[in-house]
């Protein structure tokens, strides 16, 4: 089992969203978050005053799939998600040794 983290534009998440939903990824969660990378933000005027937000709106998708999703899922995002730009994002990709559900007890795959 894989759990996939992927960082992107809060305009992409209904993009993500419907790649995950024809992978058949089971189960999601989301975040808001802000953050930088390599565009280290943008400059902007307010008031003749010149200030740096460097903090920026991101979203944070996480999901844990069977290895054959994974690849699939990470292809997809890839090629369907991308706008050329900086601050397309990132996916980091985490081995999950095992699964528990709790209402049945079910383990690996299975809990999912």
């Amino acid at each position: 089992m894989k759990k996939l983290e992927m960082i992107i534009k809060p305009e992409k998440l209904e993009d993500l969203k419907g790649i995950l939903e024809e992978c058949k990824a089971n189960g999601i969660m989301i975040s808001n978050i802000m953050g930088y990378g390599n565009q280290k933000g943008y400059r902007q005027r307010y008031r003749g005053t010149e200030y740096t937000v460097n903090l920026l709106p991101k979203v944070k998708v996480e999901t844990v799939v069977c290895e054959e999703s994974a690849e699939q899922i990470i292809d997809r995002v890839v090629h369907e998600i991308t706008t050329g730009n900086y601050g397309d994002g990132k996916i980091f990709i985490y081995d999950v040794q095992d699964a528990v559900r709790i209402r049945t007890g079910e383990r690996g795959e299975r809990a999912l």
